[in-house]
């Protein structure tokens, strides 16, 4: 029918063409892996960004070549994002977490042809460079050094590759559906799975992510996201925040407590992102230090369950709303976040305190699900668990290069996650269905026993995991981490639960560790825990 709109692609190469044009001068405050600082902003990143991704096309790059980073939160980082996916090629998150022989697998996997990456990062390129065949240049992410070049004629430097490209370069126009991103798995369990994202999928996800009810980004915020961008995109937050054209500030490779909260208050951050050990490490320095967050007013945590008392500690003690979110690889990641509806101001404050514990609720574009394990749809009573599923434009299809082909049953995929909904799609994660504990036929939550052990003042972290049991079958175990100064015994932790869950949930057993084995993304490794202490009820 005639008359009808414009059609235009939508393409990540759009959004920082926006960001330049109405948000130029927008600042970009970036922290170097030696701790200085890089100030820039929207318009320079354009600028670069085009220079970087023409210079790769002259290096003989091609549409649709993976282009692998590894690399911190900074602002030669987001020019890749930009640059390489903008010129048609995918840009591939490597995580330097993971294990050498998974990051081996990973480039190979990809067909990276080439990576950047940070100065961090070069004892472990030495490390794995000459497993990764296919892999034609190395880009370490700085100005010349010829001490660095010294004996390393396979290297490469950022400022000289980014000196050939051309800052009037056009972006190529293509199909949105095309390739823009990719990111593996953590691969807790057998090699990581990649994720291809669309520029389609990208853009969709990023424009829902900008909106009040999921992350609420604007041009009046400033951005810092702890998150790291080898983390399914920092949450898509390095597209969502120039879309929006909000400041942002890329903490590198500094997480700690005391560098988080003096960028925090130097740059007047009103927004961050990140996985709750972080926030625990944050609050510790904070605490310790008397120091208050007078600028910042909401932080998105997600990546495992947020404990309530972390809820309660940045609300009544920092003035910091948490939106309690939830997601994964496989969905680019964002799939809920907990905003109360109009409705709910009508309830006390204890009722909305109750809500706020759960991941929230999905926004336009994904659907949740929960399903027995016959496919059968299950009601969202906000009582009945199931295993959650779901789908949307921004959830995958299939994984990159799958021998298995599609990986979703009836058109869902399945997040491994068991869950309650309620009738407004409020979501409870229960448990991933890996770790709940199932005793004498009932369901144990280790989240549930998770979330009051860590609010013990006594403990700095806490997991609780499945133990064999003689008679029935399984019973939960406490594996705590001490505070600082803290003498607790395992009684004082065992009576804690009293009265918060039902006897018969309450754990057997407290073992008291130095540390708690953490993964690619900052999760604890409950396999690990499993394999060690599963026996500790047994003989």
């Amino acid at each position: 029918m005639r008359g009808q709109m414009m059609e235009q692609e939508l393409l990540i190469s759009n959004i920082i063409d926006h960001a330049a044009r109405y948000h130029g001068d927008t600042k970009i405050v970036s922290v170097n892996c030696d701790g200085s600082q890089h100030r820039s902003n929207y318009a320079e990143i354009q600028k670069r960004s085009k220079q970087i991704g023409s210079a790769l096309i002259k290096l003989g790059m091609k549409h649709s070549d993976r282009i692998g980073t590894l690399a911190w939160n900074n602002h030669r980082h987001l020019e890749l994002y930009y640059g390489i996916s903008g010129m048609g090629m995918v840009c591939h998150t490597v995580n330097p977490r993971l294990f050498p022989e998974q990051m081996v697998y990973i480039i190979s996997h990809a067909e990276d042809r080439a990576v950047f990456f940070d100065q961090t990062f070069l004892p472990l390129v030495e490390g794995i460079r000459e497993n990764c065949p296919g892999v034609e240049h190395w880009v370490l992410m700085e100005a010349r050094s010829e001490e660095m070049a010294k004996g390393r004629d396979w290297l490469s430097f950022y400022e000289d590759l980014i000196a050939s490209g051309d800052a009037d370069a056009e972006w190529p126009q293509f199909d949105e559906r095309e390739a823009s991103s990719l990111c593996y798995t953590s691969g807790t369990t057998g090699n990581p799975k990649g994720v291809i994202y669309s520029h389609r999928s990208t853009l969709l996800h990023a424009m829902m992510s900008a909106t009040p009810d999921v992350m609420g980004f604007s041009a009046r915020d400033c951005l810092l996201p702890v998150v790291p961008m080898f983390h399914v995109n920092a949450w898509g937050s390095p597209y969502a925040a120039a879309l929006a054209g909000s400041k942002m500030v890329m903490p590198g490779p500094g997480l700690d407590g005391e560098s988080l909260a003096k960028l925090f208050n130097d740059e007047k951050v009103t927004i961050a992102a990140g996985v709750p050990t972080i926030w625990a490490g944050l609050i510790q320095y904070l605490e310790a230090s008397n120091t208050k967050l007078p600028h910042m007013n909401r932080t998105v945590i997600g990546g495992s369950a947020c404990p309530p008392s972390m809820i309660d500690k940045f609300r009544d003690d920092y003035g910091v709303e948490v939106l309690h979110a939830w997601g994964m690889t496989e969905m680019s990641p964002l799939g809920t976040v907990n905003h109360l509806k109009n409705k709910h101001f009508e309830l006390n404050e204890a009722e909305q305190k109750d809500i706020r514990l759960g991941q929230g609720r999905p926004p336009f574009g994904m659907e949740l699900a929960i399903f027995d394990d016959e496919m059968n749809r299950l009601p969202n009573d906000g009582e009945t668990q199931g295993n959650l599923y779901c789908r949307g434009p921004w959830v995958l299809d299939e994984y990159f290069l799958a021998e298995q082909g599609t990986t979703l049953e009836d058109g869902w995929f399945h997040t491994g996650d068991v869950a309650t909904l309620d009738e407004d799609g409020f979501m409870i994660i229960r448990d991933r269905s890996k770790d709940i504990i199932k005793s004498g036929g009932e369901w144990i939550s280790t989240v549930e026993l998770e979330n009051i052990a860590v609010a013990h003042p006594a403990l700095s972290g806490a997991a609780a995991i499945a133990a064999r049991h003689e008679k029935w079958d399984e019973r939960p175990v406490i594996i705590a981490v001490k505070a600082e100064g803290q003498n607790v015994s395992e009684a004082d932790i065992l009576s804690y639960f009293e009265d918060k869950i039902a006897k018969w949930q309450i754990p057997d057993k407290v073992i008291f560790v130095e540390s708690l084995p953490l993964g690619a993304t900052g999760k604890i490794l409950k396999k690990e825990l499993r394999e060690e202490y599963g026996d500790c009820l047994i003989g």
